[in-house]
């Protein structure tokens, strides 16, 4: 940790670890079950690559894994509890009025047909279709840090239109079929009600187009969302028309329109890409929310991979004015998230989890994204400037 002795780096991880704690103990009624539960996070944070019951009871010097076992399913406690525990959280730190919500899924590989939401379905974690859960996150990035905020475990028709199924995985009877973007929505409108910070959204085209979009006009946030090749756009009141696909638009763009940009640093250094943009449309917000004031602008972004040319395409949503620049940061935040889901599976044990009902994949999520925030917290105190010096002035000689 930049500019930390070890002392120093230690006392703010225990701290951390405290406060982490903290938070999440008035939502056991039984010493004994607070105290499991904090075993359990020390778990998910110890260095063991699996995150078993066994490995998190022998971390724990239990003499087997059921007290880890029970905080997932026979406990009593309130996983959205947690949830929004962990997003206030997270907020303490990295609260900023310009930070991006991305929303992204993953894939949780499963052998059988009884884990809660189970089917043969895609998952970009492994790149085609396979037995798999899949669960929608919204992760919040901001200057300083990101963290999961919200998440919710998506269950195929097979799975809400079959009552035994239902019954055996304790999927409570409110619960009905919703699409991916749907439960995307239901999180955006979640940190809206919660009041949470942030100016964009970012996804990619599995939620670029439909109740998203009017849900975020509505609530006056800006997007970059991904959508399809296929997907058509056109202009008006503009000098030059726009119609067609995505890819057409794009095919007809004279060299000069295109300008190579960075998304932001990754593992390798910036992540250049050729851009361009057109807007396409300007609009009154207060058509949206009377509540609102001001022209925003609709557009088409477009990103050109530099070494194979391969096209991806976004549909914009931005006050007037707004520079491509600030657009491609926007987008680029979704890099967070990927980076996120590879940390939480690799060091806290995201995808370990094997209960098999719908509240042992919340509450185990929510334990996890618990853990995430806390490591995102510590590394922005401990990469924080310091304080400057100042030297003090010297009284004046009396003499």
């Amino acid at each position: 940790m930049a500019g930390l002795s070890v002392e120093e780096t230690l006392e703010l991880w225990a701290s951390s670890l405290r406060a982490a704690k903290a938070r999440m103990r008035p939502l056991f009624t039984q010493a004994r079950v607070a105290t499991s539960a904090e075993r359990f996070l020390d778990g998910l944070l110890g260095e063991e690559r699996r995150k078993t019951g066994w490995m998190r009871a022998e971390a724990a010097g239990d003499p087997g894994p059921w007290r880890q076992q029970a905080i997932l399913g026979r406990g009593s406690w309130d996983a959205d509890a947690l949830r929004n525990i962990v997003r206030d959280y997270a907020l303490d730190t990295l609260a900023d009025p310009e930070a991006v919500l991305v929303i992204d899924e993953t894939g949780f590989l499963k052998q059988g047909h009884a884990s809660c939401g189970v089917a043969r379905q895609y998952t970009g974690s492994a790149g085609k279709i396979t037995n798999c859960q899949i669960g929608v996150f919204a992760s919040y990035v901001s200057r300083h840090g990101h963290a999961f905020i919200d998440r919710a475990l998506y269950l195929p028709k097979a799975w809400t239109d079959d009552l035994e199924r239902r019954t055996r995985a304790h999927v409570p009877e409110t619960v009905e079929f919703a699409t991916k973007p749907a439960l995307a929505c239901v999180m955006i409108e979640r940190a809206l009600l919660a009041d949470v910070p942030f100016s964009w959204v970012a996804a990619d085209s599995v939620y670029g187009v439909g109740a998203i979009e009017m849900a975020l006009r509505r609530a006056g946030k800006g997007y970059v969302l991904g959508v399809s090749a296929n997907h058509s756009f056109t202009s008006w009141a503009k000098p030059h028309a726009v119609s067609g696909t995505a890819r057409d638009i794009a095919g007809a763009l004279p060299p000069e329109a295109w300008q190579r940009l960075s998304a932001g640093s990754g593992t390798k250094g910036e992540r250049l890409h050729d851009w361009a943009y057109l807007d396409l449309a300007d609009l009154d917000a207060g058509e949206f929310n009377a509540d609102f004031h001001g022209v925003w602008t609709r557009g088409l972004l477009i990103r050109r991979n530099i070494s194979d040319g391969e096209l991806a395409f976004f549909t914009t949503w931005c006050p007037e004015g707004t520079g491509m620049d600030t657009l491609v940061r926007v987008e680029g935040h979704r890099w967070a998230i990927e980076d996120s889901f590879e940390t939480a599976k690799n060091e806290l044990g995201l995808d370990h989890n094997e209960t098999r009902s719908w509240h042992g994949w919340h509450r185990h999520v929510s334990l996890v994204m618990l853990a995430f925030a806390m490591m995102a917290t510590i590394r922005h105190h401990a990469n924080a400037e310091p304080p400057k010096k100042t030297m003090r002035r010297m009284p004046a000689n009396p003499g």
